[in-house]
């Protein structure tokens, strides 16, 4: 009976395929959203029990020499994890003043309540202060200052906040992501590169970034476009075309499993009239 967790674990596998392509295509028309892939790896119980202690007979094979091998002949699917494609979404013009489209690998800093996040997601407005912020409300930041002298206390991030007041008619921002009303420079956007972006974890629309050496230091490529959002790197066609074979998948092994189940339902009976 315990065989059939071999294509248990295939089901179990392919259900976390369809539940993350259909994340994926539910967030196609999501600003800035980059899509997730997950990845499988067999596993066998030769690599658990050690070579060793696999009794595989160096002759011809009978059937019941299969008991001696303890379950090596068994291999599993396991969910290996889960990952994003940080691939560029293509930018879309919309005129719109507060609209920042990423041009590159980069991220813009907020602050959140659980603290410093980045984000994609360039679909900006002002707060009641007059303060850059994101659509959840959260504070746009500038980029931190360098600070050398020691015993300095730590910075307040809110203390980078982006003031550009009420008026955004004559809001201008360069590729760098200066901010200009007419000759003034009233702030600029901290966007941060990553040295690994597969060391970001997401979180809601967000990424976190646990480790600051991460953090690229060199020259910062990308480049920030007022008026255009960045849209999703999701492949509607593709993902719907991965999905069927999912469910498909899901299904063959479903069958496979009602198959096994009357097979030992037969077994059972039969041994008992005896």
């Amino acid at each position: 009976m315990k065989n059939i967790w071999v294509p248990v674990s295939g089901q179990i596998a392919q259900q976390r395929k369809i539940e993350t392509i259909a994340n994926n295509v539910a967030n196609a028309n999501t600003t800035g959203f980059k899509k997730d892939n997950v990845t499988f790896k067999e596993y066998l119980t030769a690599l658990d029990k050690g070579l060793e202690d696999v009794d595989v007979p160096r002759r011809d094979w009978s059937a019941a020499d299969f008991y001696k091998t303890n379950g090596a002949q068994n291999s599993f699917v396991v969910h290996d994890g889960t990952y994003t494609s940080h691939d560029q979404g293509q930018l879309q013009f919309t005129r719109e003043p507060l609209d920042f489209g990423l041009d590159g690998k980069g991220f813009i800093e907020v602050l959140t309540p659980n603290g410093i996040r980045f984000t994609r997601n360039g679909n900006l407005s002002l707060n009641d202060k007059g303060q850059l912020s994101t659509k959840h409300g959260y504070l746009v930041l500038s980029p931190k200052m360098e600070v050398t002298a020691e015993g300095t206390q730590p910075e307040d991030p809110r203390s980078r906040a982006i003031t550009i007041g009420n008026s955004v008619k004559n809001i201008n921002v360069d590729e760098s992501g200066r901010i200009f009303e007419k000759d003034q420079e009233l702030g600029q956007f901290s966007l941060v590169e990553f040295k690994d972006l597969n060391a970001l974890k997401k979180e809601g629309p967000f990424y976190i970034n646990n480790a600051a050496e991460n953090i690229n230091r060199q020259a910062n490529n990308t480049k920030i476009r007022q008026g255009f959002l960045e849209g999703s790197n999701v492949n509607t066609i593709h993902e719907m075309s991965e999905l069927i074979k999912a469910h498909r998948h899901f299904e063959n092994i479903q069958k496979a499993i009602q198959t096994y189940d009357n097979i030992m339902g037969k077994a059972v009976n039969d041994i008992s009239k005896f």
